[in-house]
C-alpha cells in the first residue's frame, strides 16, 4: 500500500495582484507517476516552482505538505534535503563550476556525509553511463556549451545522484530527439527501481515521455487549476483533440 507522500490544497499564488494559481489541489503517493498537462500559462510551472521553494512565487494561501510536513516556509535547500528534487525546463549554464565537483558537493549536502573524490568518480561514472552521458563531461564546467539534449541529461544525472523521495521533472522532454528521450527514460526507469517509493509529477506537453514512464494519473491544468484527471487515457485524449474541449 503507498502511503501519501504530497498533499497540495487550495494554494494559490499571485505575482503583482496576478493570480497565477488559483487554488491547485493535488495528492501524490509514494510510488506513483503523476503527469500534468496543459497549454501554455495554464500555471504547470509555476507549480513546480512553487513545490521546490523558489522564493520568487510566494505563496498567497494554501497548504505544501510532503512528506508529513508542512513545507510552505521551507527555503529550497531544505526542500531538497527532505528530498524534493526539481529538473529545469531551461538549465542555467554555470562558468568555472566543474560537472563533478559540484555534483560531489550536492551529494554530500542531501545525505550530509562526504565522500572521497576517487569514490564519488566510481559513483558518478555508474550514474552516467546509465543515460549514455560520455565520461569527458564530468570535467566540463556545468552546461557550459551543452547541446539542450546534454542539459537535459545532466538534470537527470543530477537527479541520479540525488536519489530524491518526490521528482518534479518541467517539460524534460522538449527539445529531446528519440535517442535523448530514451536515455532520459531509461534514466528515470533505473531510479524507480532502486527506490520504488520515489513518486513522479511530469509536467509535458506531450504524450511521447508518457508512452515511457506509463503514468498512473493524468492532469490537466487551466486557468491555474487542475480542470480534468484520469489515466492515461486522458493524455491521448489531449494529444487527439487538444485542450478546447476541456
Amino acid at each position: 500500500m503507498h502511503n501519501e507522500l504530497l498533499t497540495i490544497t487550495n494554494l494559490v499564488v499571485k505575482l503583482e495582484d496576478k493570480a497565477i494559481l488559483t487554488g491547485v489541489n493535488l495528492r501524490l503517493a509514494t510510488g506513483e507517476t503523476h503527469a500534468l498537462m496543459g497549454p501554455n500559462g495554464g500555471g504547470k510551472s509555476t507549480l513546480a516552482q512553487v513545490l521546490a521553494g523558489n522564493p520568487s512565487y510566494p505563496v498567497d494561501s494554501g497548504e505544501i505538505v510532503f512528506a508529513g510536513k508542512t513545507i510552505g516556509e521551507l527555503a529550497p535547500d531544505a526542500r531538497s534535503r527532505l528530498g524534493i528534487f526539481l529538473s529545469f525546463q531551461y538549465p542555467l549554464e554555470i562558468a568555472g563550476v566543474n560537472v563533478a565537483s559540484y555534483l560531489r558537493m550536492i551529494y554530500s549536502n542531501r545525505f550530509g556525509k562526504s565522500i572521497p573524490p576517487v569514490k564519488f568518480r566510481s559513483l558518478l561514472a555508474e550514474k552516467m553511463a546509465i543515460i549514455d552521458m560520455q565520461s569527458a563531461f564530468s570535467d566540463r564546467y556545468l552546461n557550459e556549451g551543452f547541446s539542450g539534449g546534454e542539459k537535459k541529461r545532466m538534470e537527470i544525472l543530477q537527479m541520479l545522484i540525488l536519489e530524491p523521495q518526490l521528482v518534479i521533472l518541467d517539460e524534460v522532454d522538449s527539445g529531446l530527439d528519440v535517442d535523448a528521450l530514451k536515455s532520459v527514460a531509461a534514466g528515470i526507469a533505473f531510479l524507480r527501481r532502486k527506490n520504488p517509493e520515489t513518486a513522479l509529477l511530469v509536467i509535458t506537453h506531450h504524450a511521447r515521455i508518457l508512452d515511457y514512464l506509463k503514468p498512473e494519473y493524468v492532469h490537466v491544468m487551466q486557468g491555474g487549476k487542475i480542470v480534468k484527471s484520469g489515466g492515461f487515457e486522458v493524455a491521448k485524449q489531449v494529444e487527439a483533440t487538444g485542450y478546447t474541449h476541456l
